[in-house]
C-alpha cells in the first residue's frame, strides 16, 4: 500500500454509490483517487474489480490521509448520521487548516449547518454537497449541488464539474451557496421528484383506470409524451417500466408489484421545513401523504370492508383524446410543483443567508439528476429574464402553458372525481392555481374565527390598521397595537 501523497482526491465509503463515485472520478483526466473503506475487503474488490482506475488503496484512515496531496480534499460516502460524524470526526484529528471534507451523502442541511460550525475553528473546510442521480449518475455524471466557502470551491469545483453530468455543453454543477445550501437544493430537488413521480403515477393511473387503456399501449402514449414538452427521465423509464412483462407470471410487470411505496426522508424534510419557512408546497405533501396512505394495508383494507359500491367510471369518447387531456393536466400540475419547490428554495435562501442563483439550480438539474426534463430550461429562462419573479406561474411561458391546458386540467380532475380515482397531486395543484387566482379567498373568515376565539386581530379592506372586535361584549370593533397574522 503506498503513502505517498498522490492523490488529489480521497473516497471514503465503498458502498454503490461511493464505488461509483470513485470510479467517475478516476475516469477523469487529472484525478488520482485514494479510496477507503472501513471494512478493507470493501476496498480490496473494488480495487481488483477495476484495476484501469489506478486507485491508491488505504487500508487504514491514517494511510488514507497520508495518501492525499494538500490540500487534501476527501468526499464521504457513508450512511447518513452518526457514521458521518464518525468519519468527519476521524478526518478531522489528521487534517490540517485548509483541507476540505466533503459530505457527499443524502443529510439534512440543518445537520451539514452544525457540522459546518463545528469545523470552522479548525480551519477545515466543511462542504455539503448534494449529489443526484442514483448509482448510474454516480459513476456516468450526475447533478451536483455543493455548498461550503467560496474558498473551498475554489479547489472542489474543478474536480467536480470533470465528473458532472453535461447539458448543452455546461456541466451540471455551480456554487449553490455556504454551509447547507447544496444539501437545502438537493433537499428541494428530492421534494420535487416525489411530486412529479406521484403525478405520473396518477396520469397512469387515469390512464388505464378511465382510459381503458393496458400498460403496453399506456407506454406507448408516455414514448410520445417524451417527444414534446412532458419530455423527461422520469416520463422515459415510466414507459420502460410499463413495457416490462414479469418473467415468473407473463403479467405486466407494474401488476406484479406491490402498490406500497416507502420514502427515505427527503420529501418529509422538504415538508416540514416548508411549513417552517411558511411556504406552501402541496403538490410535495401530498406526494409524500399519499406513500404513506399507500403503505397503510390495514386501513385501506378495513375501509374497502365497509364500502358496497364504488362510482362507475366515467366513460370517455375517444382514448386518444382523453390521453391529450391527461397530458395537460399533467403538465400544468409539474409546473405548480417546481413552482413550488423553488418558491422553498426561495424562501430558505433569504432564511439562511444564501445567495442562490435560480437560473443556475435550474440549469444544473437538467443533467444527471432525477428530475431532469426538457422544461427546465424554460425555467432558467424565466429566472434569467426576471430573478425577483413572484411566482413562475407568472412567467409568461408558463402562464400560457397553464392557461392553454386549464380547461383539460379542469376535465380531468372532475372526471377522476365521479370516478373514484384518487388524484391527490392533480387535485392539490388546481387548488393552489385557484387560490392564486381567486378574487378572494375564505381567510377573511377563517381570520374573523381567529379573532372570535382567541383575539388574534384582522386587518380590514377598507382603512390602515390592526382590529379587533368585542366577540363576548358588544361587538364593537376597537384598533389594537401590532399586526395580524
Amino acid at each position: 500500500m503506498s503513502t505517498s501523497a498522490v492523490a488529489n482526491i480521497g473516497v471514503v465509503g465503498l458502498a454503490v454509490m461511493g464505488s461509483n463515485l470513485a470510479r467517475n472520478l478516476a475516469s477523469r483526466e487529472g484525478n488520482t483517487v485514494a479510496v477507503y473503506n472501513r471494512t478493507h475487503a470493501r476496498t480490496e474488490e473494488l480495487v481488483d474489480a477495476h484495476p484501469e482506475a489506478g486507485f491508491v488503496a488505504a487500508s487504514s484512515i491514517d494511510e488514507f490521509v497520508a495518501s492525499l496531496a494538500r490540500p487534501r480534499t476527501a468526499i464521504i460516502m457513508v450512511q447518513a448520521g452518526a457514521g458521518t460524524d464518525a468519519v468527519i470526526d476521524q478526518l478531522a484529528e489528521r487534517f490540517e487548516p485548509g483541507d476540505i471534507i466533503v459530505d457527499g451523502g443524502n443529510a439534512n442541511f440543518q445537520d451539514t449547518i452544525a457540522r459546518e460550525q463545528r469545523m470552522a475553528p479548525t480551519g477545515i473546510h466543511f462542504a455539503g454537497v448534494g449529489i443526484s442521480g442514483g448509482e448510474e449518475g454516480a459513476l456516468n455524471g450526475p447533478s451536483i449541488m455543493p455548498g461550503g466557502s467560496a474558498e473551498s470551491y475554489e479547489t472542489l469545483g474543478p474536480i467536480l464539474a470533470s465528473i458532472a453530468a453535461v447539458a448543452e455543453g455546461e456541466p451540471c454543477v455551480t456554487h449553490v451557496g455556504t454551509d447547507g445550501a447544496g444539501h437545502f437544493v438537493k433537499m428541494i430537488h428530492n421534494g420535487i421528484e416525489y411530486a412529479d413521480m406521484q403525478l405520473i403515477g396518477e396520469a397512469y393511473d387515469l390512464l388505464r383506470t378511465v382510459g381503458g387503456l393496458q400498460p403496453q399501449a399506456i407506454a406507448d402514449t408516455f414514448a410520445d409524451w417524451n417527444k414534446g414538452p412532458l419530455e423527461s427521465y422520469l416520463i422515459e423509464i415510466t414507459a420502460e417500466i410499463l413495457r416490462q412483462v414479469d418473467a415468473a407470471t407473463g403479467q405486466p410487470f407494474v401488476d406484479v408489484v406491490l402498490d406500497q411505496a416507502g420514502s427515505k426522508g427527503t420529501g418529509v424534510w422538504t415538508v416540514q421545513n416548508a411549513l417552517d419557512l411558511g411556504i406552501p408546497v402541496g403538490g410535495i405533501a401530498e406526494a409524500v401523504f399519499a406513500r404513506a396512505v399507500s403503505s397503510k394495508p390495514a386501513q385501506r383494507a378495513a375501509v374497502r370492508r365497509l364500502v358496497t359500491s364504488r362510482p362507475d367510471v366515467q366513460k370517455v369518447d375517444s382514448a386518444s383524446g382523453f390521453a391529450e387531456d391527461v397530458a395537460k393536466a399533467l403538465y400544468a400540475s409539474k409546473v405548480v410543483a417546481y413552482a413550488q419547490g423553488f418558491d422553498a428554495i426561495i424562501a430558505g435562501a433569504e432564511k439562511y443567508g444564501w445567495n442562490i442563483h435560480k437560473d443556475a439550480i435550474a440549469k444544473i438539474w437538467r443533467g444527471g439528476c432525477i428530475i431532469r426534463a426538457r422544461f427546465l430550461n424554460r425555467i432558467a429562462e424565466a429566472y434569467t429574464e426576471n430573478p425577483d419573479i413572484a411566482t413562475l406561474l407568472e412567467a409568461p411561458y408558463f402562464a400560457q402553458a397553464v392557461a392553454e391546458g386549464e380547461a383539460a386540467w379542469r376535465r380531468i380532475v372532475a372526471t377522476a372525481a365521479l370516478s373514484g380515482v384518487p388524484v391527490p397531486g392533480f387535485s392539490s395543484a388546481l387548488s393552489y392555481y385557484d387560490s392564486l387566482a381567486a378574487e378572494r379567498l375564505p381567510a377573511a373568515l377563517i381570520q374573523g374565527q381567529r379573532d372570535f376565539f382567541g383575539a388574534h386581530t384582522y386587518r380590514r379592506t377598507d382603512k390602515e390598521g390592526t382590529f379587533h372586535t368585542l366577540w363576548s361584549g358588544d361587538r364593537t370593533e376597537t384598533e389594537t397595537e401590532g399586526s395580524s397574522h
